[in-house]
């Protein structure tokens, strides 16, 4: 029989770095608030989780390297809203956001879970932050805690 290792959502005793955009605050304080609500839902303390407020979305992975090279934390949630205007701005943004956070990923070994939403429409991004669509803070937390437990269980 073939040996399977997979991560579990439990989050007691991990520390879980999460970056945060102002930009389009009032999507991403919704990303937060379920990103906070699925850790203490699945055993994470408060005191084991650390909140860092950047500008933008283009600003969360020079964040998140310095987080994940800190060896302070077992797992990152990045979380963003950008959200396609009349410019090729967003694909800029959205962009170097995704490729730097797998970067940093990659490079690091700490889980880096992309919270960042890239819709065309606030309505989608609304319906992303806690409506019909779920809340992907709470996803992207959910990510970082079970990959956060598989790098531990793959250690062992």
């Amino acid at each position: 029989m073939s040996k399977i290792i997979e991560g579990k959502k439990d989050a007691r005793g991990l520390k879980i770095g999460i970056i945060v955009s102002r930009y389009n605050h009032f999507i991403t304080e919704k990303l937060l608030d379920g990103a906070m609500d699925g850790l203490k839902s699945h055993g994470g303390d408060d005191e084991n989780v650390t909140v860092v407020r950047v500008p933008g979305a283009f600003e969360i992975p020079l964040v998140a390297d310095r987080l994940a090279g800190s060896g302070r934390y077992d797992g990152l949630v990045c979380l963003g809203a950008v959200i396609r205007g009349d410019t090729p701005h967003f694909d800029y943004v959205a962009g170097e956001a995704a490729k730097g956070l797998g970067q940093i990923a990659a490079q690091t070994g700490v889980p880096v879970a992309f919270g960042v939403l890239t819709c065309n429409t606030l309505e989608q991004a609304i319906d992303r932050a806690g409506a019909k669509g779920g809340n992907k803070g709470f996803d992207a937390a959910m990510t970082a805690v079970e990959m956060a437990d598989l790098m531990r269980r793959l250690r062992e």
